[in-house]
């Protein structure tokens, strides 16, 4: 089984749904990719998780996971009670302003593909793209 995670800019435009979808349904059935992992800040993660909610109704094998980047508290009810979400042991200890990158780089771990959204060189998205590319992992950029 394939693992695939999502790297992508808070600002991502809502157009960008349709091309997430598609390359999302290859994977499942072209590159065997049942599990993905998803951060939960910006508009790139809720268009992701949106998207994979949606999918799960045709393609029921497949699980989907929200990785937190810092320790779930009651303002993440809505997160913890809706969705599948992972919190990494490796994170409990991580001081907050590192978090994401930790969290980051444990899904990437995880994964064999990455599907990303990057238009600039600048922030987390684009660095993680990058660290994707230089491990060897399959990237798709939409």
């Amino acid at each position: 089984m394939h693992r695939c995670t999502f790297f992508g800019h808070r600002d991502t435009p809502e157009w960008v749904s349709v091309p997430l979808k598609k390359e999302i349904i290859k994977l499942i059935e072209e590159r065997n990719v049942y599990c993905f992992y998803v951060g939960n800040q910006g508009n790139y993660d809720t268009m992701v998780i949106r998207t994979l909610r949606e999918l799960k109704n045709k393609y029921q094998n497949i699980s989907y996971y929200i990785v937190l980047a810092y320790f779930p508290t009651d303002k993440d009810k809505n997160i913890t009670n809706n969705y599948c979400t992972v919190f990494p042991e490796e994170l409990a200890n991580v001081p907050r302003r590192f978090a994401i990158d930790k969290r980051n780089n444990w899904m990437l771990q995880q994964s064999d593909y990455v599907i990303s959204y990057v238009t600039h060189k600048i922030g987390g998205a684009s660095k993680f793209t990058e660290k994707a590319i230089k491990k060897g992992k399959q990237v798709i950029n939409l």
